[in-house]
């Protein structure tokens, strides 16, 4: 993604990307991760992307310093953000929990800043990720979680496919099987 007046400088922009309509994923590279929550104009000349002023929110922020210690090639299985095609702008995260486990499970979590939610960012994001995430190598099932209360992420899981497989400290657990 080419920004007007921006050149990536060559730790940014990680070669992985996935693209909807309106959306397009990619890994948070370590060193973005690292310039943030503190150096903003950093982390967006390493995405090539502004960064909504809302954005990391709070859940994210406990999350970056393990993401800026990951290798280029450990990026896609931590966070990714979502960027806004039209705006070239950062309004989200989703990503997983880590690489797939020995049984081969990965979890994934996600969130868009307030000002664009209810546009269906969360939905096309989690269909684009999840798709890519099965056809890896190792993965063979997909762990989501979200509050009990929250219907927004409840039908966000149910429409990509997720099984409700449980229910713990008032959240839902949730389960995709890789198919045949």
């Amino acid at each position: 993604m080419n920004v007007p007046g921006r050149t990536p400088d060559p730790r940014a922009v990680n070669q992985l990307a996935l693209q909807t309509t309106r959306l397009e994923l990619r890994p948070l590279p370590a060193a973005a991760a690292g310039a943030l929550p503190e150096d903003r104009e950093t982390a967006a000349r390493l995405l090539v992307a502004a960064l909504s002023p809302g954005w990391p929110q709070p859940d994210l922020l406990d999350v970056l310093p393990m993401q800026a210690a990951v290798t280029r090639s450990g990026e896609r299985f931590g966070v990714w953000v979502i960027i806004e095609r039209e705006s070239t702008t950062v309004v989200g995260d989703i990503g997983f929990m880590g690489p797939p486990g020995e049984d081969g499970s990965v979890e994934i979590g996600y969130s868009v800043i307030p000002d664009r939610r209810g546009r269906g960012y969360a939905s096309e994001a989690v269909r684009v990720l999840v798709a890519w995430a099965l056809a890896q190598r190792g993965v063979g099932s997909l762990a989501a979680r979200c509050d009990l209360l929250n219907v927004p992420s409840i039908r966000i899981l149910d429409r990509a496919g997720f099984a409700r497989s449980g229910e713990s400290n008032g959240q839902i657990r949730w389960r995709l099987e890789k198919g045949p």
